[in-house]
C-alpha cells in the first residue's frame, strides 16, 4: 500500500508540472518555449517592412515586439499580433510545444522564431476564426483564400 501511495503522489506531481509551461523571469515578464532575451528585437513597424519586402517563398529568423491582438480561445494555440496599420501577423508555436494564455489581448510580446508570407486557405482561415469566437454569419463570409503574414515562434515573453 505504501508503495501505491508513493506512486499516486508521483504521478499527481508529473501531470500537474505539465500544465506549467511558462517560466517566470525578471522585470515581471513570463517565458514560454524556449528561453530568449527581449534585446535586439525589432519594433512592429520595421518588422513589417521586412514582411513587405518578402515573397511567399521566403522564410527568416528574427525577432520581434508587438501588441497581442487576439488568442485562440480554444487553449492559446496560436495568436495574431497588431502590426500598428491593420496588419496582422499570425503566430503558431513550434511544434505545438508550448501555448499562450487566452486573456493577453492588448499585451506586449517579444516572438523569437521564423517569419514567413503564405497563401491561407479558405478552411484554414474558417478554423482559426471558429477557433477567435467568430459568428457563424463571420465564418461563412470566408470565401477566398489570402495572403498571411506568418511566424512560427519558438520562444515568447509576455510582459505582464
Amino acid at each position: 500500500m505504501k508503495g501505491f501511495n508513493i506512486l499516486l503522489v508521483v504521478l499527481v506531481i508529473s501531470f500537474s508540472a505539465m500544465g506549467q509551461n511558462a517560466t517566470e523571469t525578471k522585470n515581471n515578464v513570463k517565458s514560454y518555449g524556449a528561453l530568449i532575451a527581449a534585446e535586439n528585437a525589432k519594433d512592429a513597424n520595421k518588422m513589417l517592412n521586412v514582411y513587405n519586402n518578402m515573397t511567399a517563398a521566403d522564410t527568416l529568423q528574427t525577432k520581434f515586439t508587438a501588441r497581442v491582438k487576439e488568442v485562440c480561445k480554444a487553449k492559446g494555440c496560436w495568436m495574431k499580433l497588431d502590426m500598428e496599420n491593420g496588419e496582422e501577423v499570425m503566430v503558431r508555436f513550434k511544434d505545438y510545444g508550448f501555448f499562450m494564455p487566452t486573456d493577453i489581448e492588448g499585451k506586449e510580446v517579444v516572438v523569437n522564431g521564423l517569419a514567413f508570407v503564405e497563401q491561407m486557405s479558405v478552411d484554414d482561415q474558417r478554423h482559426y476564426a471558429k477557433d477567435g469566437g467568430a459568428s457563424d454569419a463571420e465564418i461563412k463570409n470566408i470565401v477566398a483564400p489570402k495572403k498571411t503574414l506568418g511566424f512560427e515562434a519558438d520562444g515568447v515573453l509576455l510582459k505582464q
